[in-house]
């Protein structure tokens, strides 16, 4: 996925051999030790050829090879989730500077202070173009009934999927639904919005994948249901978004935590991934049968957006970049 979107910017995007270590059996760890040892020797290839001035990292265990490559220069370590990942907490020592979301995470650097920084969560400039009406317009919107997003990330979330089509009628009584299914399970979507009657049918907007559109379904929605991923600190903060928060059961405790982080401000509710088929409807009816409630929400999630977290991370990066000149 990352291919497509670096090309889509321009950019240029090189791969290298990687794999993880956490978690991995016996059996699989000497390949995956060989495979990041190839990565460290290409990646020690790439850094040569392109001479980086400063170097970024955000996580993934495929920055383990390249940081070690490029060990003697200035680097900024971005930590999107509350709680780093495992490559993230291996990689602080080699980093000049650890830019934060959120204070919260300084906790897990006990040992690095004097690195870091909270910048906040950076989106992409053109997300927050969208304002409601041109947002509705674009999504062939058409009633004044609130607007219900369900998102489950890039690659969708099935059983998010999965409890929207248990409820797609009743929800669709009372509310315009906008989709986003993920590439998996999209044709079962497809197919079930050929089954709903006329009337609902326009008020049900699925979608397998949006890019450019992702800013219209943000900023016309009154609530999200969703997965508790690193972009949901940044993304709905700057739409001022109340969510329903399903964190990914299987993904260590990070989406845990950054839901957690979001509701003990008022700004999500935290419905675990087993109950989410029995208790979405009702969940969602409560929410949009008490404004008040969804207010107070949307004003929390609203106080969490920094503007300016990208504005930041690029001016530590140059300050990087420039201190090998003086």
């Amino acid at each position: 996925m990352e291919v497509g979107l670096v090309e889509r910017a321009g950019l240029l995007f090189k791969a290298i051999p990687a794999a993880g270590l956490h978690g991995v059996s016996w059996q699989q760890l000497p390949g995956n030790l060989m495979a990041l040892l190839r990565g460290f020797l290409q990646a020690r290839v790439l850094v040569q050829e392109f001479q980086p001035d400063a170097m970024l990292f955000t996580g993934g265990y495929v920055a383990g090879p390249v940081a070690l490559a490029g060990r003697k220069i200035p680097s900024l370590l971005y930590v999107p989730d509350i709680e780093p990942g495992l490559a993230l907490k291996a990689l602080a020592r080699f980093a000049s500077r650890i830019a934060l979301t959120a204070d919260e995470s300084r906790a897990f650097f006990a040992n690095q202070l004097s690195k870091l920084r909270v910048t906040g969560y950076p989106i992409r400039p053109e997300l927050t173009n969208w304002h409601r009406a041109a947002a509705r317009a674009q999504l062939n919107l058409k009633s004044d009934l609130p607007v219900l997003l369900f998102f489950g990330g890039s690659k969708g979330a099935h059983s998010i999927n999965q409890a929207v089509l248990t409820h797609l009628e009743d929800l669709l009584k009372k509310m315009e639904v906008i989709h986003i299914s993920g590439e998996l399970d999209w044709p079962e979507v497809e197919q079930h919005a050929l089954t709903l009657a006329p009337a609902l049918a326009k008020r049900y907007h699925p979608f397998a994948y949006v890019h450019e559109e992702m800013g219209a379904a943000l900023a016309a929605a009154d609530l999200v249901v969703s997965r508790a991923g690193a972009s949901a600190l940044g993304e709905f903060p700057a739409f001022g978004l109340p969510a329903i928060l399903v964190p990914y059961p299987h993904a260590w405790r990070y989406q845990k935590i950054n839901a957690e982080y979001l509701t003990k401000r008022g700004a999500a509710i935290l419905v675990e991934d087993a109950k989410l088929k029995s208790g979405l409807a009702l969940t969602v009816e409560k929410l949009f049968e008490t404004p008040e409630k969804l207010a107070a929400m949307q004003q929390a999630m609203q106080t969490l957006y920094n503007p300016q977290a990208a504005a930041q991370l690029a001016a530590h990066l140059m300050e990087l970049a420039g201190g090998r000149y003086g």
